[in-house]
């Protein structure tokens, strides 16, 4: 079964990590997506957009990179949830509260709950969270 892909575990594939523990986690992400598909909520395109630009205006990103990226991404295999927004508002509001996320990490969390699938993330606090609701974090022992 795929995973959902968090904005952090994205920008894996163009920005190395600063922790040098996350990197090889990192690695074994982007091997993973060679061969499993990946599930998103609808608003990913926007943190990875996001993402790119604060690495841009950081100076730790190229734009010739950034400009690449698109298409680095058109390679996975990513679903986006087609779920409406009146149903997503009802379900990562509770979530959100109930583990001081923000509502795009209760989006990722919900997403994941929903499906039964692992989350990928490098956020520490969405991590803790998918744990406590039983959901597996990649890269976590089995």
């Amino acid at each position: 079964m795929g995973l959902v892909l968090d904005a952090t575990a994205t920008l894996a594939r163009v920005l190395e990590r600063p922790d040098p523990t996350e990197k090889p986690h990192a690695r074994e992400l982007l091997v993973r997506f060679e061969r499993d598909d990946a599930m998103v909520p609808a608003h990913w395109p926007f943190e990875v957009a996001n993402g790119l630009l604060v690495a841009e205006r950081r100076s730790l990103l190229e734009l010739a990179k950034s400009t690449l990226f698109p298409s680095k991404v058109d390679e996975l295999r990513i679903e986006v949830d087609p779920r409406p927004f009146r149903e997503v508002q009802a379900a990562i509001l509770p979530l959100a509260r109930s583990y001081g996320l923000t509502t795009n990490n209760a989006g990722y969390l919900e997403l994941a709950i929903r499906t039964g699938r692992d989350v990928a993330t490098f956020d520490r606090r969405l991590s803790e969270a998918a744990r406590a609701a039983g959901v597996k974090v990649f890269g976590d022992p089995v």
